[in-house]
């Protein structure tokens, strides 16, 4: 056996040895399952959002479109309590698949609760927060499938009792579709990623 050969086996068992090694998280067929169908429902939220915020804001100048920011608005957010969507990031060693799946719950039970106080003050909201509540079902089973942890939601502040009149509810309304939005684009992205993502072991190539 000449030389290059040997060095030739001499990496193929190296390399057999270094792919054994690094552990791989297998994703169970019920989480993928799952993830389909909350994908799906998400998709469906997306679809009827423009015609619940059409519905509901009356007031000129609180649109879907994109527009620039406006320091008044920020100042109502902030006095009104409305708290922002967890944040969802890309999938790695720092923001692993348990994180992921927990905020996506934790954003599910924010603006549901938010709906849920608005829904007293407008109506056209019942079926977003319907289809929310079935997100979370779906969103649940995933943890339990992939035996994942719980993060504590947000605690919402007394947002019903500062909706003093109609234009706090309608701008409450309006910053709520708009990043209930922005927190299903994320959502998508994230369980496009989370059913197929493979975590290798840090520090592996």
């Amino acid at each position: 056996m000449d030389s290059w050969t040997v060095l030739a086996l001499l990496y193929y068992f190296l390399f057999a040895v270094l792919v054994e090694s690094v552990p791989v998280s297998h994703t169970p067929p019920e989480f993928r399952e799952a993830a389909e169908r909350a994908k799906t429902l998400v998709e469906k939220i997306l679809r009827d959002l423009p015609a619940a915020h059409a519905a509901a804001i009356t007031t000129e100048g609180l649109t879907l479109d994109p527009s620039p920011q406006n320091p008044n608005l920020q100042m109502m957010v902030t006095s009104l309590g409305i708290p922002p969507a967890p944040i969802l990031k890309p999938l790695s060693e720092r923001f692993t698949k348990d994180m992921c799946v927990s905020r996506m719950s934790v954003g599910c039970l924010l603006y549901q609760g938010l709906l849920g106080v608005l829904s007293d003050r407008l109506g056209g909201l019942t079926n977003l927060r319907a289809d929310l509540r079935d997100l979370l079902t779906h969103i649940n089973k995933m943890k339990e499938a992939a035996q994942l942890s719980a993060e504590s939601p947000e605690q919402l502040q007394d947002l019903a009792s500062r909706l003093t009149g109609h234009y706090e509810v309608q701008v409450a309304v309006h910053v709520t579709l708009t990043q209930l939005r922005s927190f299903c684009h994320d959502l998508i992205r994230s369980l496009r990623a989370i059913a197929t993502y493979r975590r290798r072991a840090a520090g592996a190539p």
